[in-house]
């Protein structure tokens, strides 16, 4: 599992500020690798029911059969006789449901998947529905070679017909099917969608099915909103919106943990995508739900606010003034480093916007934690905490920049200078280089040289002159020769600080070296 991008891949990722307008919120396309692959924090894309008796959809009694071979299931499920059919049905789906090595591939070899489907068609026998649904439900969570034959023997038709069952549990089997058929990948994702399953699904949610019932309602939508290659459709997303806003409200914590992972992948995308999430007026409830004790929900509803302010200046505003500046600074003290290091990425697209998001930032006492990880945190929540203060520096007035300098961010920035990423090194000295800057303006230089040199900075920058890379070497060495040698005469001329933004463009162009990029995905 990588744990580092490309340079060149992470500076897409962030949004940053040039001198064309038009770029200086470019989107972050995917973040925090290591947070999206913690399945214990994210809801599984398919899930498996393994309950040992199964109740009859029409009395609500528990069922019990024989055990038959699997010979003796094939034949009965080929049977006419839907007495036989049905046990035979309910003997493969315990198969099926056992909690360890299911069957899965023999019962799709033995070539009992068209006869299930037909038996969903079947209404004069709602048990015989229920257990090929189940069946289906538990093949279709296997591999996606197994939930592809599902989907080839016509099951999602006669699985949408089941979502205006009268027979609730042969109604619920059939939304936990097409949550795992969705769950497999955008292309099975939109052919639930155009069998028209969302208004089906949409019509079930009310305040009298039971919860478990709801959790997995809720569970197939945030499945029908996940993978952006392609993005789920504009018509669709429409469809769902009102009922993952009206399930936000909602107590549960399940229910509310998949409606975030729904919301959080319907605002990984554009602009125009995140701006239909937060026109939804969501935004203040996502922020409540982000100092949830319950992680299954803190997690979700910060990476959905986090993706909501790499959008425009706007959106970015819209999520400040919903209180997400006053909750984050609780979340960069979190117990959890990978809360740590979401929190640290949502801050840092903040200080990449204007001058008044990095003031409010500064007036939520951002600085104190965000100074106490960069020398404390683990080196991933570090790397996030090193980028806000880069963007911070590139757009912050004089003032701003001094007030962060007095919080005490320049020691453990030359801290760092001794890490083995060599790209984080580079910023921090660009930062290092570009307060060294403002101090000049300031006639302030010496001071800073002076307090630099106490911290030990000046030895490892002169340390870094000798980098076994060009561009350390190279920044290093433009540092000493322009603030700190006798002379400060050099060949090399940095930016000025006030010269639209140029520190920026040049760190840009820094970065688009040779290495092949990494870039990050969601699953």
């Amino acid at each position: 599992m990588p744990t580092l991008d490309a340079p060149e891949e992470r500076l897409r990722k962030f949004k940053y500020r040039g001198k064309d307008a038009s770029m200086r919120r470019q989107q972050r396309m995917a973040v925090s690798l290591e947070l999206r692959k913690a399945k214990k924090d994210e809801q599984a894309l398919k899930r498996r029911n393994i309950t040992n008796f199964s109740p009859d959809p029409a009395s609500g009694q528990l069922t019990k059969g024989v055990s038959l071979t699997l010979q003796e299931i094939i034949n009965g499920v080929n049977a006419s006789d839907p007495d036989l059919c049905f046990q035979a049905t309910q003997e493969a789906r315990k198969m099926l449901s056992q909690e360890r090595n299911p069957p899965l591939k023999l019962i799709v070899e033995a070539g009992l998947i068209p006869r299930l489907v037909e038996f969903l068609k079947l209404s004069p026998h709602p048990c015989l529905q229920f257990e090929a649904a189940w069946a289906l439900t538990n093949i279709a969570s296997g591999t996606s070679e197994q939930t592809q034959a599902v989907v080839e023997g016509g099951a999602i038709p006669p699985l949408v017909e089941l979502l205006s069952s009268p027979h609730m549990t042969v109604c619920e089997q059939a939304v936990w099917a097409l949550g795992n058929i969705a769950g497999d990948g955008p292309e099975f994702r939109d052919l639930v969608i155009l069998s028209n399953a969302i208004p089906h699904l949409v019509a079930l949610v009310s305040s009298t099915i039971p919860i478990t019932f709801l959790r997995n309602i809720t569970w197939t939508l945030s499945n029908l909103c996940r993978n952006k290659n392609p993005y789920p459709s504009v018509k669709a997303v429409k469809q769902m919106l009102p009922v993952l806003s009206h399930l936000l409200q909602h107590q549960d914590s399940e229910v509310l943990s998949d409606t975030c992972w729904a919301l959080s992948y319907l605002t990984d995308g554009s602009n125009e995508r995140i701006g239909q999430v937060v026109n939804t007026g969501v935004l203040p409830r996502l922020v409540q739900l982000m100092s949830s004790s319950e992680l299954n929900v803190l997690t979700p509803s910060l990476r959905t606010v986090g993706n909501i302010v790499t959008g425009t200046d706007h959106q970015t505003q819209v999520a400040i003034d919903a209180g997400m500046l006053h909750v984050l600074p609780q979340l960069l003290m979190h117990p959890k480093s990978s809360i740590q290091k979401e929190a640290a990425w949502a801050l840092s697209n903040v200080a990449a916007g204007p001058r008044q998001h990095i003031q409010r930032l500064i007036a939520c006492g951002m600085l104190p934690p965000l100074v106490a990880l960069l020398k404390n945190g683990e080196f991933k929540v570090q790397k996030e905490a090193v980028w806000t203060v880069a963007n911070f520096t590139t757009g912050g007035t004089i003032d701003q920049l001094i007030q962060l300098v007095h919080s005490g961010v320049l020691e453990p920035l030359v801290n760092l200078l001794t890490i083995q990423d060599t790209k984080i090194v580079i910023i921090i000295l660009d930062v290092i280089s570009f307060i060294l800057q403002a101090a000049e303006k300031l006639s302030e230089k010496e001071n800073l040289c002076l307090l630099i040199e106490e911290m030990g900075g000046i030895d490892k920058i002169e340390a870094l002159q000798l980098h076994e890379n060009p561009q350390v070497a190279l920044t290093a060495l433009n540092i000493i020769e322009n603030h700190f040698s006798e002379g400060e005469e050099s060949g090399t001329v940095l930016p000025a600080l006030d010269q639209d933004h140029e520190f920026l463009n040049r760190l840009t162009k820094q970065y688009q070296g040779p290495t092949t990029p990494k870039p990050r995905s969601k699953p």
